[in-house]
């Protein structure tokens, strides 16, 4: 956010145009009663300095335009459209619209769009995307700020506001523990995506503060219904002991869901299931009702919106800033475990360390015709 050329303002309008302050702002907004000869000197004087006229440079006494640019990179606006959302609640206060701008995965769209949005002199952007991974800067010393939302850049200087999935995951490994859940199997997505990454490693290190780990190491996999299906019969064939399983997301816990059901496993009598990112469609209408995690993108929006707010008022808050998961529980968790899970299908006396499992439990299942795109990825 480093240097910032200089803004025209209303009163370089009035000098330009040889009239007061106020006459300017009047000619400018489109109020008070003016000659025509003197509105139209003045609106040729915000032409020449670049200056907004009427509605959209209510602002410019101030050199703020009441706009916002955001751009995204989620084709599929599955995280990009609550953000904004959330956005808009925080900035609509404020009487400020937003500019959604698709990138696509397009540097040179990208591009087009920062200098479109930066010719439309808007007071700040939020750039947002579908990946959690940092990516680069999207400019180098812009003459507004910027606000990372949900994806972070690799700029420690820039201001990013990110869910705390760790946090998130801790929470629903805090509460399968709750209700006795002990062997706990954990089904991810890709191992190449930050997301999967992270949320693996957040729930083996909750586990271990317990004393416990996961029943296999983390089985990689992909972001889809059908990999859910897949892990769930690896680790029957196993004959591996599991009370719960982790899903990565919850197109991954439906699918297990389906596949435990199928085998004749209950859920969640015998076997609890936890999802993240609790997207509606999926959580909701899996059966039974999946418990999952919710990074409260809405909120994070408003989030990222009210730490613009501050750095377009000059004052800044660079740097990563955490926003906090929730947990919301439905049916695939309710039942606790009061005693010793229904395993008909495991073998007497059979050696149930995780290292004793299929070494590097991994899936490879491509996404069948009827599988949902990813939600939320790394």
């Amino acid at each position: 956010m480093g240097g910032r050329e200089r803004r025209a303002t209303v009163a370089d309008v009035a000098a330009l145009a040889g009239v007061s302050v106020g006459t300017a702002s009047k000619a400018l907004n489109g109020r008070g009663s003016l000659r025509e000869e003197t509105r139209t000197r003045v609106k040729e004087a915000a032409r020449q300095l670049n200056v907004l006229v009427g509605p959209a440079g209510r602002g410019v006494a101030s050199g703020r335009t009441y706009t916002v640019g955001m751009i995204t990179t989620d084709r599929m606006g599955r995280i990009s459209l609550p953000v904004l959302m959330g956005a808009e609640d925080a900035l609509g206060a404020g009487q400020m619209s937003v500019f959604l701008c698709d990138g696509r995965d397009d540097p040179i769209r990208e591009q087009y769009y920062l200098k479109t949005l930066l010719s439309r002199r808007v007071d700040g952007i939020i750039v947002t995307g579908r990946r959690t991974r940092p990516r680069a800067p999207i400019g180098a010393n812009l003459p507004v700020p910027v606000v990372y939302a949900y994806i972070g850049s690799t700029d420690p200087r820039d201001c990013t506001v990110e869910p705390d999935e760790a946090g998130g995951v801790r929470k629903g490994i805090e509460h399968l523990l709750a209700i006795g859940r002990t062997r706990i199997a954990h089904i991810a997505g890709p191992e190449q995506h930050n997301s999967s990454r992270l949320r693996s490693a957040a729930a083996a290190d909750r586990l271990a503060e317990e004393g416990l780990e996961l029943v296999t190491p983390p089985m990689f996999g992909a972001w889809t219904e059908t990999w859910g299906r897949q892990a769930v019969g690896i680790l029957l064939s196993s004959r591996i002991e599991f009370d719960a399983v982790f899903c990565g997301n919850d197109q991954i816990g439906r699918g297990a869901a389906d596949a435990l059901r199928a085998a004749g496993r209950r859920v969640p009598e015998d076997v609890a299931i936890l999802g993240f990112d609790n997207w509606d469609i999926m959580a909701e209408y899996s059966q039974p009702p999946l418990t999952s995690v919710d990074m409260n993108l809405t909120g994070l929006g408003r989030s990222a919106a009210h730490i613009l707010l501050a750095g377009i008022n000059g004052n800044p808050s660079p740097g990563r800033h955490l926003y906090p998961c929730d947990l919301v529980i439905r049916e695939s968790t309710t039942v606790p475990l009061l005693s010793a899970p229904r395993t008909p299908d495991a073998r007497p006396g059979a050696d149930l360390r995780p290292e004793a499992s299929v070494a590097g439990l991994t899936g490879h299942g491509m996404p069948l015709a009827g599988d949902v795109p990813h939600a939320s990825a790394g």
